[in-house]
């Protein structure tokens, strides 16, 4: 019996027939709703008896595979007599548009070519291939009489050419599943209380609903979410998943868990994402064919590449990306993606699901709905979320944009100085506080930066663009535009949600769209994905979280309790006041604090809520006990820094360490240090963010919505650190160790209320 492969006849054509290299330099960002714009405009125009939209389907016999194809033609038109034409609509934003059609393009409009002759048993049909330019509206329009036969023909050489990859990936699906069907939990037995997060996991993933899951640090969080998701696809619930984090960390800890599992018998295609920047091998950073041998024909040898890394590798991360990229001379970065579209789990930060600007768009909806979210650390995610979907502008390049380009390019100049004027009449609006506010941006603006979007991208697009004192001007235009875009973006989600707000300072103006609540951007970005699975040892309070991440009435929470005991723990709450104003005075206390700490010897972790604030009772303490080897976090560590200094936190260290570090920083979480890697912490302040005016509206909104707005701004956010930081503490049922809460607000409400359980049994340090 023959096996069949379904696939898209768009992901068909572009894998057998796209070649040539990586575009460099800039491309214009037409997006998707203004494709669909121009193909509603284009299809307008067809008169009674055509249609648009046309789903077709098709079975392709290609040896023992049959290769079963489906997909939308753009349009189909019926002529006078009686015979159709079956139309492909395109929108380029190039600077003209191509004098004869892509072979991609002709590619799937000969497949829905051969798919409507064969449903209809016609004996040729006519192939119309539509250019329309997205900023100018020019159409250009070419056309081909093909016979059934010669459809025919090319939708099986087609088959043919994807058939050995289609193999490939059926025969590793066919070990995957069988390779999930024997696996054993990885451990000899589950923690207490874990067995009940995975089963959810699994229930959640099963029903199609979101769970909202806290579970406390060291419970083993990732392998509780990792191993129900991988069983769920084994039973067919699921066809892949990707696991979400917020920093580099945590993305260790999944992708060791599922190099566990791949030990015991796990067969899972698996790919790590990582930032093109740091992904790149060029240390320059130019990209294109005329800079990088790796994008130069990149898509000539990714075919090779895929089946290459995917035939021999499993576990695909930085390190595997890097030897096949080299192998095959394709770019690593692009190599990763590629990959991603095909793997069964992807391990990425949040941006690329949830990032209107950056999100896999290429995922098509078919497979999302065979897809779970795993969203790790999803505490961080509120706040990621406001940035994702918030967007600024400042005056000042706008300004110089109309003065360079004054003489070279008037219409770029006159649209930037459009932009200019806006912010010079918000600075006046602003008045002598130099701040204003306002339910709705401007009702001018999305107009001006239209205007100014399409004569900058007329400018960029151009063979040779002016530039000026060495190609300075061409990056500040770019810039510009990208910061226009992003402004553009944030006017079409703008809602009651968002707030406007202008601030004057250091002679320029600034100009930003925020978002007060992403709970609702951040559900629309992430649906029709089978199941989200939040989690995080410290979503508390758990309905404020529910709240801010878009929780629906049918969704799951879980609140696991500790798995270890109070007695783990030695809790001590030094009443010392850490405010602004009372700084200084904390400085010898905290000295002192620390140097009894340091007595006993151990590794230990203190973290600050500022960078200065570490460095003056640093500096208190080292002066005061100066035989205590110690570690300051630097701000900018780079990765080779941050490894040496968790590493000098070893069991056994002959005399103590006490390491300085930041609260919230890349040492407070995500970090894992067992045993005696680290034996006490002590957490100065209660965490709360700056005050700012972004964190003053976020006050304001919620308390015009009944909430109690300082602490959905600044509590809930702050105490979140204080728990991450000092949940590096105990991690297994062996460790032991002791924490020291440096402020007196820790005895007092809220802040109280909001200390887990086992650390409730404090004692108040003199």
């Amino acid at each position: 019996m023959a096996s069949v492969v379904t696939i898209s006849v768009r992901s068909l054509v572009e894998y057998v027939y796209r070649s040539g290299s990586l575009e460099s330099g800039f491309r214009s960002s037409a997006s998707m709703a203004e494709g669909t714009r121009i193909h509603q405009k284009v299809q307008q125009l067809y008169k009674e008896g055509d249609r648009k939209e046309v789903y077709l389907s098709a079975e392709i016999p290609c040896g023992e595979l049959i290769v079963a194809v489906f997909g939308r033609c753009d349009g189909l038109l019926l002529s006078a007599d009686g015979s159709l034409t079956v139309e492909e609509i395109k929108s380029t934003g190039g600077p003209e548009l191509p004098e004869e059609g892509r072979e991609v393009h002709w590619a799937q409009a000969l497949m829905y070519a051969h798919m409507i002759t064969l449903e209809q048993g016609l004996p040729a049909i006519t192939v119309r291939l539509t250019y329309v330019h997205s900023t100018t509206g020019e159409q250009k329009s070419f056309e081909r009489l093909v016979t059934a036969g010669e459809a025919a023909d090319f939708a099986g050489v087609t088959a043919a050419a994807y058939a050995p990859y289609a193999i490939l990936l059926l025969e590793h699906g066919e070990r995957r599943t069988e390779s999930i069907r024997r696996l054993e939990f990885p451990f000899p037995a589950y923690r207490a209380g874990q067995r009940r997060f995975a089963g959810a996991v699994y229930t959640s993933i099963s029903e199609g609903v979101n769970l909202f899951a806290q579970a406390p640090t060291g419970i083993g969080k990732t392998m509780s979410t990792l191993f129900p998701a991988v069983k769920a696809m084994g039973e067919g619930l699921l066809r892949g998943l990707f696991y979400l984090t917020a920093k580099t960390i945590t993305r260790i800890a999944a992708q060791e868990a599922f190099a566990l599992m791949s030990s015991r018998g796990l067969h899972l295609h698996v790919v790590t994402l990582t930032a093109k920047e740091k992904a790149c091998f060029r240390e320059e950073g130019l990209c294109g064919a005329d800079y990088c041998p790796f994008a130069d024909g990149y898509y000539d040898r990714i075919n090779g590449a895929l089946m290459d890394m995917l035939e021999h590798e499993t576990l695909m991360d930085r390190r595997v990306l890097e030897q096949y990229a080299r192998k095959n001379t394709v770019c690593p970065f692009e190599l990763s993606l590629d990959a991603a579209y095909v793997s069964d789990a992807v391990i990425c930060d949040y941006n690329y699901i949830f990032d209107p600007r950056i999100g896999m768009k290429r995922l098509a909806e078919e497979r999302k709905k065979e897809t779970a979210l795993l969203v790790d650390e999803a505490h961080n995610l509120v706040d990621r979320g406001r940035e994702m979907f918030s967007a600024g502008l400042r005056k000042a390049p706008f300004l110089a944009l109309k003065r360079n380009y004054k003489a070279r390019n008037r219409a770029l100049s006159g649209a930037a100085g459009g932009v200019n004027a806006l912010f010079i009449a918000l600075r006046k609006e602003c008045g002598p506080s130099g701040t204003g506010k306002w339910s709705m941006y401007p009702e001018e603006l999305p107009g001006l930066l239209e205007a100014f979007v399409q004569e900058a991208e007329r400018e960029l697009l151009r063979p040779s663009p002016v530039l000026l004192t060495e190609g300075e001007q061409e990056e500040g235009l770019l810039e510009a535009y990208y910061d226009a875009q992003g402004v553009l973006r944030a006017c079409k989600m703008y809602d009651e949600r968002y707030i406007t707000y202008a601030e004057i300072g250091g002679g320029d103006v600034f100009l930003k769209l925020f978002n007060l609540d992403p709970s609702h951007l951040l559900a629309l970005s992430s649906k029709g994905f089978r199941s989200r699975i939040f989690f995080s040892a410290t979503l508390s309070p758990l309905s404020y979280y529910r709240e801010m991440l878009g929780a629906g009435e049918e969704d799951y929470s879980l609140t696991v309790p500790s798995p270890f005991h109070k007695e783990q723990w030695e809790i001590g709450i030094l009443p010392v006041s850490t405010r602004f104003r009372d700084r200084e005075h904390s400085f010898v206390p905290l000295s002192t604090a620390l140097a009894a700490m340091a007595a006993r010897k151990g590794n230990y972790l203190v973290f600050f809520p500022s960078y200065q604030y570490l460095q003056d009772v640093y500096d208190v303490f080292a002066a005061a006990v100066p035989g205590v080897r110690t570690l300051v976090q630097g701000s900018g560590m780079s990765e080779e820094e941050r490894e040496r200094f968790l590493e000098a936190f070893r069991p056994g260290n002959e005399e103590t360490l006490l390491g300085f570090a930041v609260l919230g920083g890349i040492f407070s979480e995500g970090v894992d240090l067992p045993g005696d890697r680290l034996n006490g912490v002590m957490v100065v302040g209660v965490g709360l963010p700056q005050l700012g005016l972004e964190r003053n509206l976020l006050r304001e909104y919620f308390s015009a919505r009944g909430k109690n707005g300082f602490h959905y701004a600044y509590v809930y956010p702050g105490m979140c650190k204080v728990l991450q930081a000092g949940g590096r503490l105990i991690r297994s049922e062996h460790d032991t160790g002791g924490i020291i809460l440096a402020d007196d607000r820790f005895l007092e409400p809220p802040y109280v209320w909001l200390l887990p359980d086992e650390w409730r049994d404090y004692r108040v340090l003199g």
